[in-house]
């Protein structure tokens, strides 16, 4: 296959597509992490990102590294995006998991506190 690529000269765009699909996985992997894990869960993709670095450097072939590399950064992204995906939860822009607690459900909530989210 990588003959096959390299021949044509396509290399680039299947790193290219591999890119683009990896990132639109993540999208809704993070989305259902959140949903049923929480916030804990970003150590599996900090694990995750290490694990591939590493079989990023230890593979052969420079499309298989870089799909590998892409896939980690993807990873580490997703750490940051499990914390934002928790306060799109809190807006009210996704559904909440009903079988979890959520930080916020400790706060009493008062006339004021409503009234801060309106300002």
């Amino acid at each position: 296959m990588s003959e096959f690529l390299n021949q044509y000269h396509l290399t680039g765009l299947a790193i290219g597509l591999a890119t683009f699909l990896i990132i639109g996985m993540f999208h809704p992997l993070v989305i259902k992490a959140e949903y049923h894990l929480g916030t804990r869960c970003w150590w599996a993709f900090l694990l995750a990102g290490v694990l591939l670095i590493v079989a990023s450097m230890l593979v052969d072939g420079i499309a298989l590294q870089a799909v590998l590399g892409v896939t980690a950064f993807s990873c580490f992204w997703s750490i940051l995006e499990v914390f934002q995906q928790q306060e799109r939860v809190y807006k009210g822009w996704f559904p909440r998991n009903p079988r979890r607690r959520y930080p916020w459900d400790d706060e009493i909530v008062t006339g004021d506190e409503k009234n801060r989210d309106s300002e």
